[in-house]
C-alpha cells in the first residue's frame, strides 16, 4: 500500500487506504460475526483494484487458506481457489496490458494456486494424522480397550484429580468372584461378561467422577459423597457374584495409596469370607450326599441277606418246609447283617481316641505275625522290610494296625495264585511311608477312582467299607493313603503318616 502512494500508481488512493481498512476490520470481527466472511473476498477485491499492486497475490493465497482451512476434501477447496485466483486475474487484466505475457502469467497463478492447495492439504492431512495418533495413543495410555473405562494409569490420575480439589468423594472398588468359572467358557464369553457389567455401572451410576477397569475383573468407580451406593450394588441379574469395598476420602485415607490399599484390603477380607462361605456350604452338600449315599448303600447291603432270611421263614410258614438243613445259611446271613452293622458304626464314627507315641516299627511286626499264617495258607509269603526301626508317630495302635491288617488281608485275596506281598517301611523327609505291595491281578483303570468310595468292592463276599474306613483313619492321623494298580501286574498301596519331631 505504502509503495502504491509513492508510486503513484493507485488512481484513488483514498479508496485504497479505506478499503485496506475495511479487509482488516472484517479479518478481526469476523470471529463474532460470521457474515464479515463473505465480505473478506469483496473487500480484498476492491483494495486490489485501487491499489493496482501484483504482490497483492500473496493477500490471494493467504485468503485462499483461511477460506479452506475448515475444509477436508480436496474437491471442495479447487472452486473456492478457483474464484480467488478468478478474481485476481480479471483485476490484475483490468489494469495492465493484455499481452500473451500476462496470460500465462495469470495461468502460472492458477496452476500455483493448486499446487499451494495440494500442499496445505498434504500438510493438514499429516497433522491430522499426527494429532489422531496422538490421542489415540493418550487414550491407550489412560484407557481400558474393552470397556472404555479408565485403566489403572487413568485411574490413579483421576483419583489425583479428585483429591486435588479437596473435596470429599467415595472409591467404590469391585471384584467379580466367578469371573474364572465363567471364563472358562471362553474368551469371548469373558469379555461379555465384563462389558455388560461396565455397561450396568455406567447405567447405576451415571454421575460417577470417574470408572475404571485396573485390572482383569476389577474395578472402581469414582462417586460424589451425595450418592446413594448401598442400594445399587447387587449384580444378580447378570449372573455374576461381587464383592465391593467403599473407601471414603478424606475421613478414611487422604492419599490415592492409602485408598486404593484400604479398597483392595477389604475386597480380599470380603473374597475370603465369600470363599469361607461357600466351601463351608460345599461341604454340607458332601456331606448330606454322603449320608445319602451311606444310607443307599447300606440298606442294599442288608437288604440281600434278609430277602434270603425273609424266603426261608415264608418257605417253612407256607408249605411247613423243614429249614434245619439251611440253619447254618441262615445264620450266615444274620452274621453278614451284624458285620455289615458292625463295620458301618465303624465307619461312621472313626474317631481317633487312643493317640501315643509309637514305634511304627512295632506295630508292623504285630501285623506280621497276625497275618503270616493266613498268606501262607493262600500259598502266600509276605516279605517284611522296615530299615528305619526307630520311626516314632503319634498314633492310635489298634487302628492303624487295623488299617495294615486290612491292606494285607486284601493282598492275601488279590492274588489267585502263589504269591509275593511286600511290607516296605521307609523314611521321606518329615513323613513315614508304609507300603503293601502285591502281584495280584491288579485293579481295572475305571474301579481305582471309587476305591475309596464306601460300599465300593469288587469281592462277592465283601462289604465295600474296608478301604473307605482305612482312608478315613489315616486322614484322622494327618496323613494320606494312596494307591497304584496295574492289571495282571499288581497293586501297591502307600501310607503316609507325620513323623514325631522333637
Amino acid at each position: 500500500m505504502i509503495s502504491t502512494v509513492f508510486l503513484n500508481k493507485s488512481p484513488n488512493i483514498v479508496l485504497m487506504i479505506t478499503f485496506a481498512l475495511m479487509l482488516i476490520v472484517s479479518l478481526i470481527l469476523d470471529q463474532k460475526y460470521t457474515w464479515f466472511k463473505y465480505t473478506q473476498l469483496i473487500f480484498l477485491g476492491a483494495f486490489h483494484y485501487t491499489s493496482h499492486l501484483n504482490w497483492s497475490i500473496s493477500l490471494y493465497y493467504i485468503m485462499i487458506l483461511y477460506l479452506i482451512q475448515h475444509k477436508v476434501r480436496f474437491r471442495d477447496t479447487i472452486p473456492v481457489a478457483f474464484l480467488v485466483i478468478l478474481q485476481y486475474s480479471l483485476i490484475r487484466l483490468s489494469y495492465v496490458p493484455t499481452t500473451t505475457y500476462n496470460l500465462l502469467v495469470t495461468v502460472y497463478d492458477m496452476i500455483t494456486s493448486i499446487v499451494i492447495i495440494l500442499l496445505f492439504h498434504v500438510i493438514v492431512r499429516i497433522e491430522t494424522e499426527r494429532r489422531q495418533l496422538t490421542k489415540q495413543n493418550n487414550y491407550l495410555t489412560d484407557h481400558d480397550t474393552l470397556t472404555g473405562f479408565n485403566n489403572y494409569v487413568g485411574f490413579i490420575k483421576k483419583i489425583q484429580k479428585n483429591i486435588d480439589t479437596k473435596k470429599e468423594f467415595w472409591v467404590v472398588m469391585f471384584d467379580i468372584n466367578n469371573f474364572k468359572s465363567l471364563n472358562a467358557k471362553g474368551i469371548i464369553n469373558a469379555n461379555e461378561i465384563l462389558i455388560n457389567f461396565s455397561l450396568a455401572l455406567q447405567e447405576r451410576f451415571p454421575n460417577h467422577l470417574g470408572a475404571s477397569r485396573y485390572s482383569g475383573d476389577h474395578f472402581a468407580l469414582i462417586l460424589p459423597p451425595t450418592e446413594q451406593i448401598d442400594d445399587k450394588l447387587k449384580f444378580g441379574n447378570l449372573g455374576i457374584q461381587v464383592t465391593f469395598s467403599i473407601t471414603h476420602f478424606p475421613q478414611e485415607a487422604d492419599t490415592f495409596q492409602q485408598l486404593i490399599q484400604i479398597g483392595e484390603d477389604r475386597i480380599y477380607q470380603m473374597r475370603r469370607e465369600y470363599w469361607l462361605n461357600r466351601q463351608e456350604e460345599q461341604l454340607r452338600t458332601d456331606k448330606m450326599k454322603m449320608v445319602g449315599e451311606l444310607a443307599a448303600g447300606m440298606a442294599h447291603e442288608i437288604r440281600n441277606p434278609l430277602t434270603s432270611i425273609k424266603g426261608f421263614i415264608q418257605l417253612s410258614q407256607n408249605s411247613g418246609y423243614n429249614i434245619q438243613p439251611w440253619y447254618e445259611v441262615i445264620m450266615g446271613e444274620i452274621s453278614r447283617v451284624s458285620e455289615l452293622t458292625v463295620e458301618f458304626l465303624q465307619f461312621s464314627k472313626p474317631h481317633v481316641s487312643n493317640m501315643k507315641l509309637e514305634i511304627i516299627a512295632n506295630s508292623m511286626m504285630r501285623v506280621y505275625s497276625l497275618c503270616e499264617s493266613e498268606a501262607l495258607s493262600y500259598g502266600h509269603y509276605i516279605e517284611m522290610e522296615a530299615t528305619n526301626q526307630d520311626i516314632m508317630v503319634w498314633m492310635d495302635r489298634d487302628k492303624i494296625i487295623q488299617v495294615l491288617i486290612n491292606l494285607i488281608r486284601n493282598a492275601i485275596q488279590a492274588m489267585e495264585r502263589a504269591g509275593h506281598i511286600q511290607f516296605i517301611l521307609r523314611r521321606e523327609g518329615n513323613m513315614a511311608v508304609i507300603q503293601v505291595r502285591d502281584n495280584g491281578k491288579g485293579i481295572p483303570l475305571n474301579g481305582l477312582d471309587r476305591i475309596f468310595d464306601p460300599f465300593y468292592t469288587t469281592k462277592e463276599d465283601g462289604t465295600g467299607l474296608g478301604l473307605s474306613l482305612c482312608q478315613k483313619i489315616i486322614e484322622d492321623h494327618n496323613g494320606n493313603i494312596t494307591v497304584e494298580s496295574e492289571v495282571g501286574v499288581g497293586t501297591l498301596f502307600t501310607v503316609h503318616l507325620p513323623m514325631y519331631q522333637e
